[in-house]
């Protein structure tokens, strides 16, 4: 049976972060398997490829009997990366875009582009809760492990 959209919503964040450009994309860049730790998320990343230009990995939760959505990150040093991922029940693309700030901070900011192809995909208002609140840990973790390098 072929999946369909049903539905398609772009979504917008942005965060300031109290660290340089290029430490910034160092860390967001940096993908790892136990990056799950960071949000205590119950999902685990299996890192497939990873090379200065792309990474590729998988996603599964604890205890699941099947994979989550397949990601392919393009990196584009020194401030944008894109990801796609393809999943079972919504595709989603995103681009990263980083800017230099006054102060030695940066501005990120992130666009998705989300295609539901089952009612079983987070609606918009819970994909944005949930990216809210990844990013949210992600950035007082980055800021954490900054202030701990300046040290």
């Amino acid at each position: 049976m072929r999946n369909r959209i049903v539905a398609a919503d772009v979504v917008r964040l942005s965060r300031t972060i109290d660290a340089p450009l290029g430490f910034v994309y160092d860390w967001c860049t940096d993908f790892r398997e136990d990056d799950n730790k960071i949000t205590r998320s119950k999902s685990r990343r299996r890192i497939l490829e990873k090379t200065k230009q792309r990474v590729i990995y998988t996603s599964r939760e604890k205890g699941a009997k099947s994979l989550g959505p397949a990601s392919i990150v393009t990196l584009h040093p020194p401030d944008t990366w894109h990801v796609d991922s393809i999943g079972e029940h919504h595709n989603t693309a995103g681009d990263y875009r980083l800017t230099k700030l006054e102060g030695g901070r940066t501005k990120l900011d992130i666009v998705f582009r989300i295609k539901r192809k089952s009612p079983a995909a987070p609606n918009k208002s819970k994909f944005v809760r949930h990216i809210n609140e990844i990013w949210n840990k992600y950035v007082a973790t980055l800021e954490k492990d900054y202030r701990r390098q300046t040290e």
